[in-house]
């Protein structure tokens, strides 16, 4: 699966109880329909993004950043007070920036797909 988003703020390293790290983020996505009496609504997804091949890549996921990610759906669930919850994430096998910001400002450098995380 192909999803194409923009981060919500910078990339984050997070270190598991096993010692595991893993790349978290978000993407927004944003969509727009008609309804029959022509009014256009615009609709934006927030989708959580979990990275687990390297965390190299962290430092070049920056808030306002369009990228491009591969990968499959995964569902969490948890207890919260008794309570069954539950959400959905990403996992995300490959990453290609497509334009990246920094610091607010378009980051003019050209960015290429991002496979220098692996060893091959």
């Amino acid at each position: 699966m192909e999803i194409i988003g923009r981060l919500t703020k910078d990339a984050q390293v997070k270190s598991l109880k096993d010692e595991r790290k893993l790349v978290s983020f978000t993407i927004a996505v944003n969509d727009s329909y008609t309804t029959k009496d022509g009014q256009r609504h615009e609709i934006t997804n927030f989708i959580n993004c979990s990275y687990w091949i390297s965390t190299k890549i962290a430092q070049h996921l920056t808030k306002g950043s369009i990228i491009q990610v591969y990968g499959h759906i995964g569902i969490n669930i948890y207890s919260s007070m008794g309570e069954a919850k539950g959400n959905l994430t990403f996992h995300i096998n490959n990453i290609k920036i497509v334009m990246k910001y920094k610091g607010g400002q378009r980051v003019e450098e050209p960015v290429e797909e991002q496979k220098a995380d692996l060893p091959f």
